[in-house]
């Protein structure tokens, strides 16, 4: 399988991410009717539309003004705004929102979800030539129509405006059900992929390899009924089928389906972040680290339940990590050292520093300075000076079943339709199934059945039996490094190469998964 996903509230690149994390921002690519990306270039302010792929030149802010639901502004990778001036010509050359540079959106009725965009100063619609940006149209034709690709992200939590819900796959996996009160587990994880060859629409992809149908069930395959427009309401994302209807949560149970052929707070959503949830096993005694107990920290346990999972929310300020439990507390230095799951994220003893070893291995060193141990009884205690077996724990990350890779190059994937040989470069992703072994090592596998290999420096998707493993460490909350278990790391050139490079972490590539 493969496919483009999508984002709101950030970007495939470092310095967006970090500018749009706002309610309503969303980051996005504009098609034209030729199949063209509106762009914007790095030098002199220059605007086409001839891009063929969603890039850093390709991405556009949406940014909500306050004048209206449906009237927003554009702003460029270069932070400049799209902006028509007194004599009708489109520039990008502002820092300063102004009124030339709001624009209202209109949805095409006829269902395909494409956008027209009216300059609210000149009364005209854009359009975009190979050459140039124009905005000359008194009336929408398909020279001023625009598909909209939301910038990618790979994985994200579906949250319902009206419910105040996350969506999840229902018991018999046959359903989406939005009742859950916090995104825990794979379940949760959804993947909104752009179809531009089925008209720039969206399917909904869940984690165990389904669409969903417009009627509320899950479908093994991709067909019409399973593909949505994307419009945007206040901030908010619209699902609409091809008949007009929108997507909301019907009934006690909550199942995600088409009904109502207009947008309320039911039928809108928000599309946010999935934050890392992953399990621990202690060097020392091989157990899952678990709160099964009651509030006490203990590595004591021999598989992997809710009370064993844990999500890793990353502190900006601090450059430290708070682990949440499923029951909504966080792991806390107490008083006598020992790590219990009574605080909340706000104390500067719920944060942690990760520490990463060559052997897969992570340490938690605790607000005293010192690191976690393990204590023969399986408690944890904030005691250890040095990092020694007591102060290791193995690593698996297990929201993620299935990663998605990115860098600034694009996504991981085949280097041709028939080639096992895998590059960084590519505008659409392969999926990368994720399997478990010991000592936090997990192995890769593609979508052809076959295993990653380390074929020189380069990787290849061709070996019948788990070959090479990996490590997972995880740098921030959407971005981890890759390790090979010889201590060698993932990197990507600029030429789109996917190889083991040598040295330590510093150059090793943080990938967006």
């Amino acid at each position: 399988m493969n496919g483009q996903s999508i984002e709101l509230n950030g970007s495939s690149n470092g310095d967006l991410l970090a500018q749009n994390q706002m309610k309503g921002w969303w980051t996005i690519g504009l098609i034209n009717g030729l199949h063209k990306y509106m762009t914007a270039e790095t030098f002199g302010y220059k605007l086409n539309s001839n891009g063929v792929s969603l890039k850093k030149k390709q991405l556009w802010t949406l940014e909500p003004s306050n004048t209206g639901e449906s009237i927003i502004y554009l702003r460029s990778h270069l932070g400049k705004y799209l902006s028509v001036d007194s004599f009708g010509n489109v520039l990008c050359e502002s820092e300063e929102r102004d009124a030339g540079s709001r624009f209202q959106i209109s949805i095409a009725e006829d269902g395909s979800g494409r956008w027209a965009l009216r300059n609210e100063s000149r009364g005209y619609f854009l359009g975009g030539t190979p050459d140039k940006l124009v905005c000359t149209a008194k009336t929408v034709s398909k020279g001023e129509f625009w598909s909209v690709h939301l910038a990618a992200r790979p994985q994200v939590n579906l949250r319902s405006v009206g419910r105040k819900r996350f969506a999840h796959l229902s018991e018999t996996q046959d359903e989406i059900h939005v009742d859950a009160n916090i995104p825990w587990g794979e379940d949760t994880l959804f993947t909104l992929e752009f179809r531009a060859d089925e008209g720039g629409r969206y399917a909904l992809h869940t984690c165990n390899n389904k669409y969903l149908n417009s009627n509320g069930k899950l479908e093994s395959q991709c067909t019409e009924d399973c593909l949505f427009s994307a419009e945007y309401h206040s901030g908010h994302l619209a699902l609409r089928d091809r008949h007009g209807l929108y997507l909301s949560p019907i009934g006690s149970k909550a199942v995600l389906k088409s009904r109502s052929q207009t947008v309320t707070r039911d039928e809108l959503f928000s599309l946010e972040d999935s934050l890392p949830q992953a399990s621990f096993i202690a060097a020392l005694n091989s157990k899952y680290v678990s709160v099964k107990q009651g509030v006490d920290v203990t590595a004591n346990q021999d598989e992997i339940g809710e009370n064993e999972t844990f999500q890793l929310e990353f502190d900006w300020s601090a450059h430290r990590w708070a682990l949440r439990t499923t029951q909504d507390r966080y792991w806390c230095l107490s008083n006598g050292g020992g790590i219990q799951a009574t605080g909340n994220r706000r104390c500067a003893d719920a944060l942690f520093e990760l520490v990463w070893h060559g052997d897969g291995s992570v340490s938690f060193r605790s607000n005293n300075g010192r690191f976690l141990a393990t204590k023969r009884s399986g408690h944890l205690f904030a005691t250890s000076e040095t990092i020694e077996d007591i102060a290791k724990f193995y690593f698996y990350l297990i929201n993620r079943p299935i990663l998605v890779l990115k860098c600034e190059q694009g996504f991981v994937g085949y280097r041709a339709q028939n080639s096992n040989k895998l590059e960084c470069n590519k505008a659409t992703y392969e999926t990368i199934l994720v399997e478990r072994a010991e000592k936090g090592i997990v192995h890769f596998k593609g979508h052809n059945g076959k295993y990653w290999r380390i074929d020189g420096d380069g990787i290849t998707v061709d070996a019948d039996t788990p070959k090479d493993g990996f490590y997972l460490e995880l740098r921030e909350p959407t971005r981890i490094c890759i390790r090979s278990t010889d201590g060698r790391y993932l990197g990507a050139t600029k030429n789109g190469t996917f190889r083991i490079v040598e040295g330590g972490s510093d150059s090793a590539t943080q990938w967006e998964y």
